[in-house]
C-alpha cells in the first residue's frame, strides 16, 4: 500500500470528499487564482491514484459550491467571484466576542433531561446552587453555524426569563451593569461533528468543528455561565493581533 493510498485508509470520510478538500485548499489559498484553470479530471486521477468517478464527484461539488465553473470542451475554472466562506472571525476578548453575538437570534431546542450542572475544570470558580440549561442553534441568513449549550446560574436566569429564551445567553449576561465579572475565558479545540451535531449544523459527519468551552466568573467566585459552543470549521476565520499587548518601545 503506497502512502496515499495510507492516507485515505486513515479516515472514514468518502474519498471523493477527502479530494474535494484538498482542491478546495487549493482554491481559497491561492494556488488557482480566479479565472485559472484547474487540472484536468485524468492528470487529478493520477495525482490523488483514485477512480475516475471519485474525481468527477469531487469536481461537482466544488461547482455546487461555486467554487468553479465547467466549459465544455475546454475544461474547469476556477470562478471569478470566489465568496471567503470563513466569515466568523471568532472573538479573543470580551468586548469583540459581545459584539459578534449581540444580534444573534437563537433556535432553542427543546432538551428532555437537560444535565442539571455544567462541567468545570480546576481554577473555573464554583457551582452555582441551581443552574438553568439553555440549548440553542445560532444562525446567520438561515444557515446554521453553531450549537450552543449552557448553563446560566438560576438566579441570575430569573431575573429576566424572557430575555434568555430570545438572545443569546452571554450577551444577556453582559447586559446586567450590577453583575461584576472577575474572570471570564474560552478554550477552543478542533473537533469532529458527531451525528447531533451534524444534523442540527447541515454538515457531513465527522466535518470538522471549533469546540469553545467558555466561563464567565462573578465576584464571588461562581461560574455564573458556562457554554460548550460548537462552530461549523468551515466558516471559522481566527484573527489574533500579536502586538496588541506588546510594551512600548
Amino acid at each position: 500500500m503506497n502512502a496515499l493510498a495510507k492516507t485515505y485508509e486513515r479516515s472514514r470520510i468518502p474519498r471523493y470528499l477527502q479530494v474535494a478538500a484538498t482542491l478546495r485548499r487549493r482554491i481559497q489559498s491561492g494556488h488557482w487564482q480566479p479565472g485559472a484553470k484547474i487540472s484536468t479530471l485524468e492528470e487529478l486521477e493520477d495525482e490523488f491514484q483514485v477512480a475516475r468517478v471519485t474525481v468527477r464527484q469531487a469536481v461537482e461539488l466544488l461547482q455546487e459550491e461555486g467554487l468553479v465553473q465547467r466549459r465544455q470542451g475546454k475544461g474547469t475554472f476556477v470562478a471569478q467571484n470566489v465568496k471567503d466562506t470563513r466569515w466568523l472571525r471568532l472573538a479573543v476578548e470580551w468586548s469583540s466576542l459581545i459584539a459578534m453575538i449581540k444580534e444573534n437570534a437563537p433556535r432553542f431546542i427543546p432538551v428532555r433531561e437537560p444535565p442539571p450542572v455544567p462541567r468545570l475544570q480546576a481554577g473555573e470558580g464554583r457551582l452555582a446552587p441551581r443552574y438553568r440549561y439553555l440549548r440553542s442553534v445560532q444562525s446567520r441568513n438561515t444557515e446554521p453555524y453553531a450549537l450552543a449549550s449552557v448553563h446560566i446560574a438560576q438566579q441570575l436566569y430569573d431575573r429576566d426569563p424572557s430575555a434568555f429564551q430570545s438572545q443569546a445567553a452571554l450577551a444577556v449576561v453582559s447586559s446586567f451593569a450590577d453583575i461584576k465579572i472577575a474572570r471570564a475565558h474560552q478554550t477552543l479545540i478542533i473537533g469532529g461533528a458527531d451525528m447531533e451535531t451534524a444534523e442540527h449544523l447541515k454538515v457531513p459527519l465527522s466535518s470538522p468543528t471549533a469546540e469553545a468551552h467558555c466561563v464567565v466568573i462573578d465576584e464571588h467566585g461562581i461560574a455564573i455561565y458556562v457554554g460548550e459552543i460548537i462552530y461549523r470549521g468551515d466558516f471559522i476565520k481566527l484573527d489574533i493581533d500579536l502586538l496588541r499587548s506588546a510594551p512600548a518601545t
